[in-house]
């Protein structure tokens, strides 16, 4: 039986609906809303149509946010009406599982209900291409295109039952074959003997118990902080950096841990902490996981980076003979040059992680795994704890700080805002970085920021978000006081003082 959910009412406006770096989102009860939900998966559901794959089906995954499981059913039922059959999984699970099961299954797409990190008070929409990777540029203008072009129609939709009891819909749980999927590239057995204590905070997002799960019955001793269900997320965002972990940092510090391992809300993001309960920051991790792959993995195939991450990409790839490329921000552009280029890897600042051996896609779940395999081999190499395997890296790939400033303004002024900095900004650029002249400037090639290069290989840069209302200054230099002045002057640009 199939149903027509009505259009909007006469004179109301469709909400236009962009795709930004990883996704739509938007904030709930607002823009972010059963028919809006359902105009992105009409518009999934034409794309996959069109090109003739809708036999493959489309995998389903959602996160723990308010009513993402309604969220998920509504845009289900959507895909259903076009008897188009469905994979859906039987709770809340990690971004990646989609990503996994579209590999898995040869499905066509993969629709995700999470805003990642974003405040609690979003959710939205993710679409994986037949990869499993994130749907790429050309995928999400076909997609854009579709939704506007069916503003004010009605949508069909299927009941889910009835498609259900109809054998459209497919329940999964993808643990044991993801366990066995990242076991024949780590060695969980290794993992789960080692003698250390470790302390996961999954931020009461949907990468609760994964890690312990994944290394359960073994002398490694996990604690895990926040595994209960709590949309508010405890008052912070859901991105695994200071302050939202500063109880996981402390606990850390006060504790007897060798090593803390953070995910963000939808767990497709990776985070670390020392022993002394030191955020390790997402550009430190980057160069750690090209050092471990390059150094006790033996490989030597290339690496994508965003335009906010480290150069010490580069340092490592001279030492290694390891290829770097770099694209714009966004795993939208980072998973199809991974497959473009064969890389061994790839990476963006907001900790976002994959592996050619693994998935084109980020998963903070695997990473974080093959964070501790890399300490646990830096311990038998004699460099422990886990702050001096940092130390080391640091020996070969040379000083790094790091920080980054998000700058927050109002969702109404913020299309207006920022097109007009993008036209003031170079105007306003800065003549001087940690001391040193500016000595390159460059355009990003999204036409969303800037970015400014000091003599000594420091950076900084302005890049308006594509998903919230803020401009982020990020900044990347020797020492902690180069961090700080260079982070003042990218907000005094942005502000005009």
């Amino acid at each position: 039986m199939t149903a027509t959910q009505p259009a909007p009412t006469a004179g109301s406006e469709a909400t236009t609906i962009t795709f930004g770096t990883d996704g739509w989102r938007a904030k709930i009860a607002d823009e972010y809303n059963f028919v809006n939900v359902r105009r992105c998966a009409q518009a999934v559901s034409e794309y996959v149509i069109a090109h003739g794959q809708e036999k493959r089906g489309i995998v389903f995954a959602y996160d723990r946010r308010f009513a993402s499981e309604h969220f998920a059913a509504a845009a289900a039922e959507v895909v259903l009406a076009h008897d188009i059959p469905i994979v859906f999984p039987d709770g809340a699970l990690p971004t990646q599982m989609s990503s996994f099961e579209v590999v898995q299954r040869g499905a066509a797409a993969g629709i995700v209900i999470t805003a990642s990190h974003n405040p609690w008070t979003d959710n939205g929409f993710k679409i994986k291409s037949s990869t499993g990777a994130a749907a790429g540029p050309e995928m999400l203008a076909d997609v854009e295109a579709r939704i506007a072009a069916g503003a004010g129609r009605a949508i069909a939709t299927r009941p889910f039952a009835d498609a259900e009891a109809a054998g459209l819909v497919e329940r999964y749980d993808p643990f044991n074959a993801y366990r066995d999927f990242i076991g024949r590239n780590l060695d969980l057995d290794a993992l789960r003997a080692a003698d250390v204590d470790v302390l996961v905070d999954p931020l009461y997002g949907s990468g609760s118990t994964w890690i312990p799960r994944l290394l359960a019955g073994g002398r490694i001793r996990i604690t895990e902080l926040h595994s209960e269900r709590n949309p508010y997320f405890g008052g912070v965002n859901p991105e695994p950096i200071p302050p939202n972990v500063d109880e996981a940092l402390r606990t850390i510090a006060g504790g007897h841990f060798d090593l803390g391992l953070l995910l963000d809300g939808d767990a497709d993001r990776a985070g670390a902490a020392d022993e002394r309960g030191t955020f390790v920051t997402t550009l430190q991790i980057y160069a750690l996981l090209m050092y471990y792959l390059a150094e006790h993995r033996g490989l030597r195939q290339p690496v994508v980076k965003t335009v906010n991450e480290t150069s010490m990409a580069e340092r490592l790839g001279e030492r290694y003979g390891v290829t770097v490329y770099e694209v714009p921000v966004g795993f939208k552009y980072v998973g199809p040059e991974m497959i473009k280029t064969g890389a061994m890897m790839g990476g963006e600042e907001s900790g976002g992680f994959g592996f050619g051996m693994h998935l084109p896609e980020r998963d903070g779940i695997f990473a974080d795994l093959m964070l501790l395999d890399l300490f646990l081999r830096e311990k038998a190499a004699g460099r422990w704890p886990a702050s001096r395997a940092i130390a080391h890296l640091h020996e070969i790939a040379g000083p790094s700080s790091y920080r980054r400033l998000d700058l927050h303004f109002d969702r109404a002024v913020y299309p207006a805002l920022k097109d007009r900095l993008l036209v003031e900004l170079p105007q306003r650029a800065p003549k001087e970085l940690a001391g040193g002249p500016v000595v390159r400037t460059q355009v990003l090639t999204t036409n969303d920021g800037f970015k400014f290069f000091a003599v000594d290989g420091s950076w900084l840069l302005l890049r308006f978000s594509g998903t919230e209302p803020l401009v982020r200054v990020y900044t990347e230099a020797a020492s902690a006081a180069a961090v700080d002045a260079n982070l003042a002057t990218g907000e005094a640009a942005v502000r005009g003082r």
